[in-house]
């Protein structure tokens, strides 16, 4: 079985794989291109560190959409290197770290220079499963024939609220930070 550290080196960068996604591009860029990281102390304990970042992310996720961009400047702000494997191409390693029961992702497993997993973070802040856990209450039972409209009516509202107002992406990086600074 590989090791993380292996599974690093076989991912492409960050850049490389936001550039190339052909499902929710220009929703991931338009928040990457607004979100701002400060020079931080956070910033400060990164740049300070020996580690990296391993990205287990798809493009169709909407959680994705909105914390890969976020966790992408954090890393280019702090000098990381950052890459990203697909989930769905290599099921044994999403199932080493699964939410719930679930491969829920994206998951980011920060890895120091030995390759060893120090830290993982991911799929999403506490204030966003709890937003996204209120809009699926709202939503008829999955009998009703109304549900399949309605639920992707739910993933298009949220989808650009996430883009929209940076609250969300606050959410992100607070979350983010206080999970990876604990392991700093």
């Amino acid at each position: 079985m590989k090791t993380e550290q292996q599974y690093f080196e076989e991912a492409i960068s960050i850049q490389q794989y936001m550039d190339e996604m052909s499902t929710l591009r220009e929703e991931s860029f338009a928040i990457y291109d607004k979100f701002i990281v400060s020079n931080d102390e956070f910033i400060e304990q990164l740049k300070n560190s020996d580690v990296h970042i391993l990205a287990i992310t798809e493009d169709w996720c909407g959680d994705a959409m909105l914390n890969n961009p976020i966790v992408r400047k954090v890393a280019e702000a702090a000098g990381l290197e950052m890459r990203a494997t697909l989930r769905d191409a290599d099921t044994v390693l999403i199932d080493q770290y699964l939410t719930n029961g679930g491969r829920a992702i994206p998951i980011y497993l920060v890895l120091n220079g030995a390759g060893e997993v120090v830290g993982k973070w991911g799929p999403r802040a506490p204030e966003l499963q709890q937003f996204v856990m209120d809009a699926r209450a709202g939503l008829p039972d999955k009998e009703d024939p109304s549900f399949e409209e309605a639920q992707k009516a739910m993933y298009t509202n949220m989808r650009q609220k996430f883009i929209d107002d940076s609250k969300y992406w606050t959410y992100v990086y607070e979350d983010f930070k206080k999970r990876v600074s604990a392991i700093l």
